[in-house]
């Protein structure tokens, strides 16, 4: 493993101390220096390869954030701290990742690992809360007094920001949406669990129904553009297949927004949230379809009394938002409250 660059030598404006923010994902990794005012120093991003035992997966982490170092001469003993986002239930306290169904990488001392080689102090979160807390300092929910975020993809993630600080537990992460119970049916999630909110809405459930549709020949776009390989049915397919007249994968799709809208009537009615953001890259790529017919479910749905209170809006910061929010969190974290940009 390479050595991260240490020299002392640097220029005024990279002499100051910066902040890292990691975003953990199932497939990349992405490590993106600020400075103290929250401006890009540099960015690495590569694959994740999460077929790789954990401790590689640890060392592969490390690695990335020494080539961002590296890469844009930026020195390790500058480092004001790490923020790093991961997928699945966090112990908070102990900064571990405890399970992740995507990659596998079970018990894993993430912040140990972080600390010991960077000699500075490391805050892991949930990936989802990253990305929402992101949204909450610098985008779409920025300064709202309770924001929630769910994120749809191959599951759906969740987390809220309430009164400046993301919402957890006695000591592990929370705001599971994705696994609250939805329905009375079969279906399960990635955790086995039946009639969830991932199981019937997730971008892997609306996939696999969407090649049903397209192997029966109810979605002749779908079958050009992608055929009926679930590997091969993306967001960016399922929206095509929409912009080409398929309306089976219009309706999968639409319904997929219409279960969406209900958990967030759930949500508003636990929480209150001024905000509801919802992102993702399903979302991006069919914004007005999703988050108008979120908010028009939730809004129906929900009670007279709440139905004016609340806002569902897109992210705002796209790919960026988890790095982002996990160094902003860390900043929050070790005493540093800016929220310029």
């Amino acid at each position: 493993m390479s050595e991260p660059n240490r020299s002392n030598e640097k220029d005024t404006e990279k002499s100051d101390k910066f902040w890292i923010g990691f975003d953990l994902g199932g497939t990349k990794m992405l490590a993106i220096a600020y400075d103290q005012k929250w401006k890009e120093l540099g960015r690495r991003r590569r694959k994740t390869r999460g077929r790789d035992s954990s401790d590689s997966g640890l060392d592969r982490i490390c690695s990335t954030i020494e080539r961002l170092l590296n890469e844009n001469d930026l020195s390790a003993d500058q480092i004001a701290g790490i923020g790093i986002g991961c997928p699945g239930p966090i112990d908070v306290d102990k900064g571990r990742i405890l399970v992740t169904p995507n990659l596998g990488w079970n018990n894993l001392d993430v912040r140990d690992k972080l600390t010991k080689r960077f000699d500075c102090p490391v805050a892991v979160v949930n990936d989802v809360d990253a990305g929402v807390y992101g949204e909450y300092r610098f985008g779409a929910a920025k300064k709202a007094r309770c924001v929630v975020g769910i994120f749809p993809g191959t599951g759906i993630g969740g987390g809220c920001v309430y009164q400046g600080q993301i919402l957890q537990g006695a000591g592990i992460s929370c705001m599971e949406i994705g696994h609250t119970r939805i329905s009375s049916s079969d279906r399960a999630s990635g955790y086995d669990l039946p009639g969830t909110l991932e199981a019937e809405a997730s971008r892997l459930t609306i996939a696999a129904e969407a090649a049903k549709a397209a192997h029966r020949g109810d979605a002749p776009a779908l079958k050009e553009i992608a055929g009926t390989d679930l590997a091969e049915i993306r967001s960016g397919a399922l929206a095509e297949s929409i912009q080409k007249g398929d309306t089976t994968i219009h309706h999968l799709v639409e319904t997929a927004a219409e279960t969406v809208g209900i958990a967030v009537v759930n949500i508003v009615h636990l929480l209150a949230p001024d905000k509801i953001v919802l992102g993702g890259g399903l979302v991006e790529a069919m914004e007005d379809l999703i988050v108008g017919t979120v908010k028009r479910t939730a809004r129906k749905r929900v009670m007279s009394v709440y139905r004016d209170r609340f806002d569902v809006v897109p992210a705002k910061l796209g790919d960026d938002a988890g790095a982002l929010g996990a160094a902003a969190w860390a900043a929050s974290s070790f005493g540093d409250e800016s929220d310029e940009v």
